[in-house]
């Protein structure tokens, strides 16, 4: 595959060849793909872009991906919304929404797996898996199906039951661990090592996984006309997609197709109660892991961060902002959001905007700036986080009488 050279590592720059790793041997540093750039200069341009699927795959030519066969369930090529009633009642001209709850598992999961997992087919895999809070468990689930291999999830205990549903009805092999996150991801490792023809997709799959995010700052480019905007609002679990969406404006750059995103600020959110990066940006100190998160956004609840130190650099180079919303305030953000442009985002989602949000009071925000917000799941996959904060139904009887006295008079 020309466009792909090899692996390289982030931190001491050895380099290997594309194969099932994700850690340097010499200095156990992580290991990201290395792009042969003047090939895919030779080979892509807008017209052919926008010819493409209506897909992730439209990016192909900046995919770790040969193409023959894509395990492809049809993620991406979302839309762009423009909240203009939110934007109003926020005094913004130009803000955006990229909303991914739309994918066929409901959360932008579905760019990473599907990458990841046609790329261990490519390496002849006989079963994939992951660790995951919930989104990517769904997703591996589906894709594997798709692909006809086994799948293994590792997921802490206490995931919403709707997100454990939909892996069920895949049919993958659901482990709930006793612990966090970090305590699945540590034995999801372990098993890793233990059968190297199993392709785990964050784990020894990881380096060509977190391409698949990248796709996220593509559309948005390609959808505000071939520019980059002034400002993104990502969620932090890992700290892995605020990288990506930051490294694919760069990329898209790099070849000519926008100019470059120089003055983007990258601002990056994070939950109360299990905010290491935010932490870390704020008080401008090491990442220290969070023991024992607890939020209500499950799907960000990772306490030990492994792109933390790179999300960290990232904000603070790009002059961005970190912020980290309670629980009550991600509540009002979910139902802020849902009443004004009638989406409903899942708590990741009200960690964005909640965290935005404050941006905003503080007066960080330009009145014309041009900001999007990444919304990366499906409200419906998580009910319980708003059940008890939404009014009961007004029961009246069949009655035009009743309608009027108690429902009309009121609204």
């Amino acid at each position: 595959m020309p466009k792909v050279t090899g692996l390289r590592c982030r931190e001491c720059g050895a380099e290997y060849e594309t194969t099932l790793q994700n850690t340097c041997y010499e200095c156990f540093g992580p290991l990201e793909v290395v792009y042969d750039w003047e090939y895919i200069a030779d080979h892509t341009s807008k017209e052919r872009i926008q010819s493409g699927p209506n897909s992730i795959y439209r990016y192909i030519d900046f995919l770790p991906v040969e193409g023959k066969t894509l395990v492809d369930l049809g993620a991406g090529f979302n839309k762009l919304h423009k909240l203009e009633n939110l934007g109003k009642t926020l005094g913004l001209k130009n803000l955006y929404a990229m909303d991914d709850s739309v994918n066929p598992t409901n959360s932008f999961k579905d760019r990473v797996t599907s990458v990841a997992v046609t790329k261990a087919l490519e390496f002849g895999v006989t079963a994939v898996g992951c660790a995951s809070t919930g989104n990517l468990a769904a997703s591996v689930s589906a894709h594997a199906a798709k692909a006809g291999l086994p799948a293994y999830i590792f997921i802490p205990e206490g995931i919403e039951k709707g997100k454990i549903v939909q892996s069920l009805v895949y049919g993958a092999n659901i482990i709930e661990v006793e612990g966090t996150y970090d305590d699945a991801n540590r034995l999801a490792t372990e098993i890793a090592d233990f059968h190297p023809d199993w392709g785990f997709v964050n784990i020894n799959v990881r380096p060509y996984y977190t391409e698949g995010s990248k796709t996220l700052a593509f559309e948005v480019a390609e959808q505000l006309d071939w520019t980059s905007p002034d400002h993104v609002v990502v969620p932090m679990a890992s700290g892995a997609l605020l990288c990506a969406i930051h490294r694919g404006f760069n990329e898209f750059a790099k070849i000519g197709l926008i100019d470059p995103p120089d003055d983007m600020k990258v601002s990056g959110m994070q939950p109360s109660g299990c905010n290491p990066i935010v932490k870390a940006v704020k008080e401008d100190m090491e990442i220290e892991p969070i023991r024992k998160p607890h939020t209500i956004a499950h799907s960000l609840a990772i306490g030990n961060p492994a792109d933390g130190y790179y999300a960290k650099r990232i904000i603070k180079n790009t002059g961005g902002y970190a912020e980290d919303p309670t629980d009550e305030e991600i509540v009002n953000a979910i139902k802020l959001l849902a009443s004004t442009e009638g989406i409903f985002t899942e708590p990741a989602g009200g960690v964005t905007l909640a965290g935005f949000l404050r941006l905003v009071e503080k007066g960080l925000i330009e009145e014309d700036e041009t900001v999007v917000i990444y919304l990366t799941g499906n409200g419906l996959k998580t009910q319980d986080a708003v059940l008890d904060h939404l009014p009961d139904p007004v029961k009246i009887k069949p009655l035009i009488s009743d309608f009027e006295k108690k429902v009309a008079i009121k609204t």
